[in-house]
């Protein structure tokens, strides 16, 4: 069954007109092709109008379309030979974490990514894409494998956290996140990170840091998801829509603030109308940038990257009167 979200409903709508208006023309004989011709630009113009002018709760309703493609579509789609390797080599083996080796075109890779699942089973066993340390610590173990083998790191960023369960905490949740940051910022190989569907907070940033950060149209990268925030400063949900406005998490806000690179466009209509045109924009934005970064020596990779993100945010200093 297909999802519709709320704002897209006059689309659905006229959409099932022009297509009742086709089968009575059909059954009556009748040439209402001007007519049809009328609806369909009117439908064209509609959906121009709702997806070039998406509110920020909106791109994050569209971020969550359940048919969105998730990490392992992308890494299926634009690597070839790609082996799964599993567990953190101390606690266990996060599903909500998946990575391996590939190939992407002339370049071996170690690529990571957050998944998230399609049915109440899928989503149950990749715990909704919210990981615990165990993920985090496979993918710093995967990380170091990279260094070890001169191969550049990608990885996907699709998740609404990290796991704030019990559990979780009691293995070190913050603690594996921060030595992630630690250990990417001197990783002495390529890192590129793409964002393509939720980013939040520490969950993000524990595979989030890396030379080249993209974000697709319709993904979402902020420090807290918009309920949450609501949840916090207006004590209730309802005020979601205003927290995703205030948040300035939208990739053309990210884009602005300086926290990515760059921002890949989408289908109109969001990824998921057309994957393929999606896998294909990334897969060659990855063959286009790592040349320019393989041309780096390891110690200026290392420095150009800690010099990126000590450019982020703005201060002011003032000074104390005695």
């Amino acid at each position: 069954m297909e999802v519709v979200l709320d704002f897209e409903k006059p689309i659905i709508e006229l959409e099932d007109r022009i297509a009742e208006t086709k089968r009575l023309a059909e059954e009556n004989g009748i040439d209402i092709s001007d007519s049809l011709a009328a609806l369909e630009a009117r439908l064209e113009a509609l959906r121009q109008d709702i997806y070039k002018n998406l509110t920020p709760w909106q791109r994050v309703q569209l971020a969550r379309h359940p048919a969105r493609p998730y990490s392992l579509d992308y890494i299926h789609a634009i690597c070839e030979d790609f082996i799964e390797l599993h567990g953190d080599r101390c606690a266990g083996d996060d599903k909500a974490i998946v990575g391996g080796v590939a190939r992407i075109g002339p370049y071996g890779a170690v690529v990571i990514g957050q998944q998230k699942g399609r049915d109440t089973k899928s989503r149950q066993y990749r715990n909704f894409g919210m990981p615990n340390p165990e993920g985090y610590r496979k993918a710093r173990r995967l990380m170091l494998l990279a260094e070890k083998l001169r191969k550049p790191v990608i990885t996907f960023i699709d998740t609404p956290g990290a796991h704030p369960g019990m559990h979780a905490e009691e293995f070190g949740q913050a603690e594996a996140i921060a030595r992630n940051l630690y250990e990417m910022a001197q990783l002495r190989v390529p890192i590129l990170i793409f964002i393509i569907g939720e980013g939040a907070s520490g969950g993000a940033l524990g595979i989030g840091v890396g030379d080249k950060i993209y974000m697709l149209e319709n993904s979402w990268y902020s420090v807290i998801s918009p309920e949450s925030c609501a949840s916090i400063l207006w004590r209730s949900w309802e005020y979601k829509e205003q927290a995703a406005e205030a948040l300035h998490l939208s990739a053309q806000d990210n884009l602005k603030l300086g926290t990515i690179d760059e921002i890949i466009p989408e289908p109109l209509g969001g990824a998921h109308k057309n994957p393929t045109q999606v896998f294909k924009l990334v897969r060659e934005k990855i063959l286009a940038d790592l040349p320019g970064l393989f041309a780096l020596s390891s110690e200026e990779l290392v420095q150009r990257r800690l010099e990126k993100y000590s450019r982020m945010g703005r201060w002011q200093e003032r000074a104390i009167s005695a």
